[in-house]
């Protein structure tokens, strides 16, 4: 190798170590913070440890892996069943599989191809119009609030709809949920045109204190509901499907056509089963803790005009926080405050909204657990330092 060449490779290398990859660096960061709000991440060999560990008690592991659907996928279907209070269970392998099923089955049940949903719910979102593509089925939108449908506003659709689908909570709204009133209402709005009511819960689990309802008691409402085992649960992947018996049945053979029906899923229902059995009885003490931790946050944002944290009193152990910076600025302070003092307090950031105003969404659970409100407050004092 020529002298020049090696100048060059010198140079590459120490940029390199002067200017990490942005996610080699966050995740570098995280990793030695002593204190974060954010959970750590876990290498292949950590989640592995994980997953063995948490697999213990969760199910016998002397048995055999499942064959496409039985033994253990079986064995946490009824448990999922069994929480829900629902007739039956199907597991998917993603929850976009489960919600298409599930709108596809009950738009061929009800013979009205036009889903009624929010215009910030995951299907309009993040599935590439699956819907349409796929199914030939139909959106229409209550409302553009950000928010639930009311009930006025499903009874006040100028054309028939077939299902019903609502969710809860809207993430994209800020983790919202409407009254146990509110959504009583709704649903039976939805009955009076005829239709049939689907939740879209990947987060229900933890939407019992809001309403101070069981999950039975919130499931019961609808007609089918969908759940997610990695959003709250701290699962690998995977979700389920629960309703009728005959709709479930029905929901199983439309995962085979999809190409949902895996040889073997042991790992994903093991930690999924895991996770039912320790996070699950947890996540009433998260969503308690989120509000210490949001009502700390605004308080530590006052001064700053724009700030917001939204809802100011969270629905669930999740809530936005809007900040008056560039997003580019936010990840640079968040990553400083991380390596020169040990502290994490935020994720990414986004600028969804006008330029130079930005949004990052946070979730309160184990880690945040140890951060009392004067860390809340301590941690912002730090961050604006960097920023203003």
């Amino acid at each position: 190798m020529s002298d020049t060449a090696g100048m060059f490779e010198d140079e590459a290398a120490q940029e390199a170590r002067v200017a990490p990859d942005p996610a080699v660096r966050r995740r570098r960061a995280l990793a030695g913070a002593r204190r974060t709000l954010v959970d750590r991440p876990r290498n292949l060999r950590q989640s592995l440890a994980a997953l063995a560990d948490g697999a213990e008690g969760a199910y016998d592991l002397d048995e055999l892996p499942d064959r496409y659907g039985n033994g253990v996928v079986a064995a946490l279907e009824d448990r999922v069943a069994e929480l829900l209070g629902m007739p039956a269970a199907a597991f998917f392998p993603t929850g976009t599989m489960a919600q298409q099923v599930a709108l596809r089955c009950w738009a061929g049940r009800t013979g009205i191809a036009t889903v009624a949903l929010h215009p910030l719910a995951h299907p309009e979102m993040y599935e590439r119009d699956a819907l349409s593509a796929l199914s030939g089925l139909r959106g229409v939108h209550p409302t553009r609030e950000r928010r639930l449908p009311t009930a006025a506003e499903v009874a006040d659709l100028d054309e028939p709809i077939g299902t019903l689908m609502l969710e809860l909570p809207l993430r994209e709204a800020g983790f919202v949920l409407p009254s146990w009133q509110e959504l009583t209402a709704v649903v039976a709005a939805g009955r009076e045109r005829d239709a049939v009511v689907h939740f879209d819960g990947a987060r229900l689990w933890e939407c019992g204190p809001h309403f101070g309802r069981s999950l039975p008691e919130l499931a019961e409402l609808a007609d089918s509901v969908y759940v997610s085992f990695y959003k709250s649960l701290g699962g690998m992947s995977g979700a389920a499907l629960a309703g009728p018996a005959d709709f479930v049945a029905e929901a199983k053979a439309w995962r085979h056509r999809y190409g949902g029906q895996l040889f073997e899923q042991w790992p994903a229902a093991l930690s999924a089963l895991a996770g039912l059995r320790t996070e699950l009885p947890r996540l009433a003490a998260y969503v308690a803790h989120a509000k210490t931790v949001a009502a700390a946050l605004t308080e530590a944002l006052a001064p700053l005009p724009w700030s917001r944290v939204h809802p100011a009193v969270p629905h669930t152990h999740q809530f936005q926080v809007w900040l008056p910076f560039a997003a580019s600025a936010l990840g640079e302070a968040v990553l400083a405050q991380a390596e020169e003092d040990g502290v994490m307090l935020f994720s990414w950031w986004s600028e969804p909204g006008p330029p130079g105003l930005s949004m990052t969404e946070v979730t309160v659970a184990s880690d945040a657990l140890e951060w009392t409100a004067r860390d809340v407050r301590e941690a912002v004092e730090g961050l604006l330092r960097r920023l203003v």
